[in-house]
C-alpha cells in the first residue's frame, strides 16, 4: 500500500497496467545485444559462402544453409561486409547517398552485420532511415474487417467503408474456420463497392488461403510466417524451401505475397536460442528476401507487448521495419496488435511509422469496433478513425485515409450488403435478409446484428469451396441484378492478376486500376523538396474533415432568442448610486450569444435583474472604441454615478470595474466566460450593486475548468476577432434601451 496519495493515484493510470520486465539475454527476452548473437563475418570461396557470422559451413543449421543460398548477394557481400557499420548507417540517413546505392550494399550483408548497422542509430534517425529506404514513395494503409458472428452483410458494409475511407488493402478472418469462403466473398464485393481497385485477402490456414485465391476470392497473403531459428520453424511444421515454395505457389496465380515475421516470436514459443530479438528478425528478413518474397508485415505483430516489456523494446520495433525496408522489401509496419492499455503510450509507439510513412502503416488497421477484432484487437480501432484523421491534418501526414460524411458513408454501406444479398441469392445460399442489410448499414457491431442459422450457412459455404463455383458466378449476378460498376471492378481485378503487374514490390491500385509499386513509383526522397510531399488534392482531401466548420461564417443562435438594441444618444455621466453595464461593440448586433452558447438577451436580463434586486437603477451602455475588456470596463466607471461598472464583451468574459483603479486593475474579474452561466451573471449583478451602495460584498467564486482553454480558445479567437472588426476608434460611448420584442 502506497503512502503518498500521488504514487497511489499514478500507481492506477492505464500505462501501469502493461507489464515490464527486465532483460533475460538466455531466454531471448532482450531486444539488441545478447551475448550469444555473433559477431559479423563472411567468407567466400569459389562462389560459395564458407563462413557467415562466426559459423563455419559445417556448422550451418536449416536457416543458415538457406540464407548463405538464397538471400546474399555474393557479388557485392565482399565489399559491403567491409564496408564500416557506422560509414554504412550514416548512408542510411545521409540525402546525398542515393537510395540505390544503400541498397546494394545492403543485400551483401548478413544478418550480424544488418544488426550492428541499426544499432548505430537513435529512433529519430530510423524515422529518418525509413522514409528513405521504404520501397513505395506513396504511403498507404490496410484494414481489418472481421466480426464475431462472420456476419456477411456486415462484412461487406464494413469492406465498403474501409475502401471508401482509402484503405489500399483489407484483411480479414474467421472466427469458424468453415466460414472463410463467404468471409472472403463479402470482403472482396463490399471492398469493390466502396472503392475499385483495393486488395483483399482472408488469413486462414495456408492450403485453405491457397484456395480462396484459386477460387479468385482473394488478391494477396501475408498468412506465411518465417522464424529466426530452427527449433522455432520445426515446431511450426515447416522450413524456408517449403515457404518459398509456397510464395512461389501464389505468384504463379497472381496473387501478391508477403511474409509474417516480428521480434518477440521465437522468445514467445521458447525457441530463441540466447538470442536478442533484433538478430533472429534479421535472419526471418533474410529468408523472406531469398524466398523471393514481395515483402513483409512485421513489427512485433501480434507479440509486440513483449518487446514493449523490455528496454528499448519500441525502437527494435522500429528498427526492425527498417532492416526490412533496407532489403528493399515491401514493409507493413505493425501497429495492427493492440499494443498498451495507454492512449499516450499507443500513440508515440504509433508516430515511428506514421510520420515517416512507410508502404502500409498499418498491418491491419481495425476499422471494426474493437469487440468485433477477430484478431486479438486493434491498437487504433473505429473509434479512433477521427484522431487518425485530425492526426494527418495536423502533422500534414498522409496515413493512407480520407475524411468522410455520414450520409455517403451510409449509402456505400447499403449498397455493399444489397449488392452481397444479390450474390447469396445466385448461389442459392440462405438469403440475407432485409433486417440484416438495415442493421449492418446503421448498427455499431456484430452485436447488433441478427443471428443466422449457422448450421445452414456453413454447409452452404462449404459447399461452395468443394464445388465448382468462382468468383465469376458473382461477377455475372451482380452485372445481371443492377450493379455493374462493382461487377466490372470484381472482374477487372481478375484480369489483373492475369496481368501480373501487381507482384511487382509494394504494389497497390489507383481507383483506376494504375499500379503504384517499387517499379511505377519508386521512392526518391533525397532530402528536403524531394520524395512524396502531401499538396495539391490530396492535402485539400485531408484539411476537409467534416468537424471543421468556416470561422468567416455568421454566427447562428442556438436558442433562436436574440437581443435588439437601440441607441439613445451620447451618455453622460450619472448621478447617484447606479451600476453602468457597458459592452462591447458586437454586443446585441453581430454577436447574439457568448462563447458557452448563452443567449445575450438573457445574460443582460440576469445582470439587471440582480441589479434590480438591491434596488440600485442601471444604465446600459456601448463601447464603441475599443473591445479591450479592461477598456470597456474602465470607461463604463468613468461615466456611472457611482463610479461602479460591469464591463461584458460579447463572448461572455465579464468584470466589475470601481472608478479610480486603473484599467487592468479590477474589483471582480470573470475571466473563464466559458465557466458563467446564467445565475452567475445574476449574482455579479447583485455584487455590482453591493458596490455601488458601499455595502460589503463576498466575491463570486466560478468553477474553474482546466481544459477550458483547450476547448474554447479557437471559438473565444473567432468571436473576439467579430468583436474587434466592430470597433469605431472615434465614436463615443452611446446610451442604449432594450427594444420591447427582445426576450430578457
Amino acid at each position: 500500500m502506497s503512502q503518498s496519495r500521488r504514487f497511489a493515484v499514478r500507481a492506477a493510470r492505464e500505462i501501469n497496467k502493461d507489464t515490464f520486465i527486465q532483460e533475460w539475454p538466455e531466454a531471448g527476452l532482450v531486444m539488441l545485444g545478447a551475448p550469444a548473437d555473433p559477431r559479423p563475418s563472411l567468407r567466400i570461396e569459389n562462389g560459395e559462402i564458407i563462413e557467415m557470422d562466426g559459423k563455419l559451413r559445417d556448422q550451418f543449421d536449416m536457416i543458415d544453409t538457406f540464407v548463405a543460398r538464397h538471400s546474399i548477394r555474393l557479388d557485392v557481400a565482399e565489399e559491403a561486409m567491409a564496408t564500416d557499420s557506422l560509414q554504412l548507417a550514416r548512408m542510411l540517413v545521409d540525402i546525398h547517398v542515393p537510395r540505390a546505392d544503400v541498397i546494394r550494399r545492403m543485400n551483401g550483408l548478413t544478418a550480424a552485420k544488418l544488426v550492428e548497422v541499426v544499432s548505430h542509430l537513435n529512433v529519430v534517425e530510423m524515422m529518418m532511415a525509413l522514409q528513405k529506404m521504404r520501397v513505395r514513395r506513396t504511403p498507404a494503409n490496410q484494414a481489418h474487417v472481421t466480426n464475431r458472428k462472420d456476419s456477411p452483410a456486415l462484412l461487406a458494409a464494413d469492406a465498403a467503408e474501409a475502401a471508401f475511407r482509402g484503405f489500399a488493402e483489407i484483411e480479414t478472418t474467421v472466427g469458424v474456420a468453415r466460414y472463410a469462403p463467404w468471409n472472403a466473398l463479402a470482403v472482396l464485393v463490399g471492398s469493390q463497392t466502396g472503392r475499385s481497385g483495393v486488395l483483399t485477402q482472408c488469413a486462414v490456414e495456408e492450403a485453405m488461403s491457397l484456395q480462396l485465391a484459386m477460387k479468385g476470392l482473394t488478391t494477396y497473403a501475408e498468412t506465411l510466417s518465417v522464424y529466426g531459428t530452427d527449433p522455432a520453424f520445426i515446431d511450426g511444421d515447416d522450413t524456408p524451401w517449403s515457404k518459398g515454395f509456397l510464395a512461389s505457389a501464389y505468384a504463379s496465380r497472381g496473387v501478391k505475397i508477403r511474409f509474417t515475421s516480428g521480434t518477440g516470436s521465437e522468445a514467445l514459443m521458447a525457441h530463441a536460442n540466447g538470442h536478442s530479438m533484433l538478430y533472429l528478425e534479421a535472419l526471418c528478413l533474410l529468408m523472406t528476401k531469398g524466398a523471393g518474397s514481395q515483402g513483409v508485415q512485421n513489427g512485433s505483430i501480434s507479440c509486440i507487448a513483449l518487446p514493449e516489456s523490455l528496454p528499448g523494446g519500441v525502437a527494435g520495433v522500429a528498427a526492425e521495419n527498417l532492416l526490412a525496408a533496407m532489403l528493399d522489401l515491401e514493409v507493413a509496419t505493425g501497429n495492427d496488435a493492440m499494443a498498451s492499455h495507454s492512449d499516450i503510450r499507443k500513440s508515440a509507439k504509433l508516430m515511428l511509422q506514421f510520420l515517416p510513412g512507410s508502404d502500409f502503416i498499418f498491418s491491419g488497421y481495425s476499422s471494426i469496433p474493437k469487440q468485433d477484432n477477430m484478431f486479438g484487437g486493434g491498437n487504433l480501432d473505429a473509434d479512433d478513425l477521427d484522431d487518425y484523421l485530425v492526426l494527418q491534418r495536423d502533422m500534414k501526414v498522409d496515413g493512407g485515409l480520407r475524411p468522410v460524411r455520414e450520409e455517403e458513408t451510409l449509402a456505400v454501406r447499403r449498397r455493399a450488403a444489397e449488392a452481397l444479398a444479390v450474390v447469396f441469392e445466385a448461389f442459392g445460399f440462405p438469403p440475407i435478409t432485409r433486417a440484416e442489410i438495415d442493421r449492418a448499414v446503421a448498427g455499431y457491431a456484430s452485436s447488433d446484428m441478427p443471428d443466422r442459422d449457422m448450421a445452414a450457412d456453413l454447409a452452404a459455404a462449404e459447399r461452395f469451396l468443394t464445388g465448382p463455383e468462382t468468383v465469376l458466378g458473382a461477377v455475372r449476378a451482380l452485372a445481371k441484378n443492377g450493379f455493374p460498376d462493382i461487377a466490372r471492378n470484381i472482374l477487372e481485378i481478375e484480369r489483373q492478376r492475369v496481368i501480373g503487374d501487381y507482384l511487382q514490390p509494394a504494389a497497390i491500385f489507383t481507383r483506376d486500376f494504375d499500379v503504384l509499386s517499387g517499379v511505377t513509383d519508386a521512392n526518391d526522397y533525397r532530402g528536403p523538396g524531394t520524395g512524396y510531399r502531401l499538396t495539391g488534392p490530396r492535402w485539400d482531401e485531408i484539411c476537409d474533415i467534416p468537424q471543421a466548420y468556416d470561422p468567416q461564417l455568421p454566427q447562428t443562435p442556438v436558442s433562436g432568442i436574440t437581443l435588439e438594441l437601440e441607441e439613445c444618444g451620447e451618455t453622460i455621466v450619472g448621478s447617484g448610486p447606479e451600476v453602468v453595464i457597458a459592452v462591447g461593440p458586437a454586443f446585441g448586433t453581430r454577436l447574439q450569444q457568448t462563447v458557452n452558447d448563452l443567449p445575450l438577451a438573457s445574460v443582460l436580463g440576469q445582470l439587471l435583474a440582480g441589479i434590480a434586486e438591491e434596488g440600485v437603477p442601471a444604465r446600459l451602455i456601448k463601447i464603441y472604441r475599443t473591445s479591450d475588456l479592461g477598456q470597456i470596463s474602465f470607461e463604463g466607471s468613468r461615466l456611472s454615478g457611482s463610479g461602479i461598472a460591469i464591463g461584458i464583451q460579447s463572448k461572455g468574459t465579464t468584470v466589475i470595474h470601481r472608478r479610480g483603479l486603473l484599467p487592468l486593475n479590477n474589483l471582480e474579474l470573470f475571466s473563464q466566460a466559458s465557466q458563467l452561466s446564467l445565475e452567475h451573471y445574476h449574482r455579479i449583478g447583485r455584487n455590482a450593486a453591493g458596490y455601488a451602495l458601499g455595502r460589503p460584498v463576498e466575491p463570486l467564486l466560478v468553477p474553474v475548468d482546466n481544459m477550458a482553454r483547450l476547448k474554447y480558445i479557437v471559438k473565444t479567437t473567432i468571436l473576439h476577432r467579430h468583436e474587434t472588426e466592430c470597433v469605431e476608434s472615434g465614436r463615443p460611448p452611446e446610451l442604449l434601451r432594450i427594444k420591447p420584442r427582445s426576450r430578457v
